[in-house]
């Protein structure tokens, strides 16, 4: 199959997880290109926003190592990770925390125009239920970030609370606030919320459940595939396994739900419409 097969969001351990030994299972079944988005690393606490330098770090060498060891195209994104606010609150107290996070931001926003990754993300809120306070403060870096995105010309990878209707709206709001361009903003862990009037402008990156997927191709073109893929060898296969995205679309396309055309757009012409240049 002659088609470029993106997974929108994994995450790779390089102490211990499989990393590029994942990635050579992700090509062997077809997949071509892989975003590697930044999470905290049991092995580097964060407890200042240099801590965040570094521990982005690790993820730029990570993505670099894959593109060296294997035929993958391999970008990476890197953002403060919204839960890390609680951890730095419990340290530092909420206002310090929120200081700390909005400089990590700053630092992220350096990676991308450094040219080391491709976006910023993934940041946002807490997936879960949180104080106001703690609401406010990550609404505050979640806005700075739209703005240092803005500047930076990139975009910018959310996790927040589950996806709705209303989630997305407010979402976009707080994009047109910062000024940043809807289609610049990408909901992580979505469902399929394609059209218009379901996420509002915004690039959802749909779970590639073959419900999810099947539904969102129902609606229309305009997603990205995601697996959420852990590379935590106590959760194997955890949220998918890296192998989901190519299998689940040659699947599609054997059943003719899907189109040669049709998959160039969702794993190549709408990462760049996202993305931009950077993505290649």
């Amino acid at each position: 199959m002659n088609v470029p097969i993106l997974d929108n969001h994994v995450h790779l351990e390089p102490v211990r997880g499989r990393n590029v030994e994942a990635v050579k299972d992700f090509a062997a079944h077809g997949g071509t290109h892989i975003i590697v988005s930044h999470l905290p690393y049991e092995e580097l606490p964060v407890r200042s926003a240099e801590d965040f330098r570094k521990s982005f770090e690790i993820t730029i060498s990570t993505v670099e190592k894959v593109n060296s060891e294997t035929q993958v195209k391999a970008f990476a994104t890197v953002g403060p990770y919204p839960v890390e606010l609680l951890d730095l609150a419990k340290v530092h107290g909420l206002a310090k925390a929120r200081g700390i996070m909005l400089e990590g931001m700053d630092i992220a926003a350096e990676f991308v125009r450094k040219g080391d990754a491709l976006a910023i993300g993934e940041v946002g809120r807490p997936h879960f239920e949180v104080s106001s306070d703690v609401l406010q403060a990550s609404n505050d870096i979640l806005l700075q970030g739209m703005k240092l995105a803005r500047d930076a010309g990139c975009a910018i990878v959310l996790h927040t609370e589950s996806a709705t209707n209303e989630s997305m709206k407010g979402l976009a709001e707080m994009a047109d606030t910062a000024g940043l361009d809807r289609g610049k903003v990408v909901k992580h862990y979505c469902g399929p919320l394609v059209r218009q009037d379901e996420n509002f402008g915004l690039m959802p990156s749909v779970l590639a459940s073959r419900e999810n997927v099947e539904a969102a191709l129902a609606k229309g073109l305009r997603f990205m595939m995601e697996t959420d893929f852990l590379d935590d060898p106590r959760r194997p296969g955890a949220v998918l396994s890296i192998t989901t995205v190519p299998k689940r679309t040659q699947q599609l396309m054997q059943k003719k739900l899907l189109r040669l055309d049709d998959a160039y757009q969702i794993h190549y012409d709408n990462a760049r419409m996202t993305y931009g240049p950077r993505f290649v």
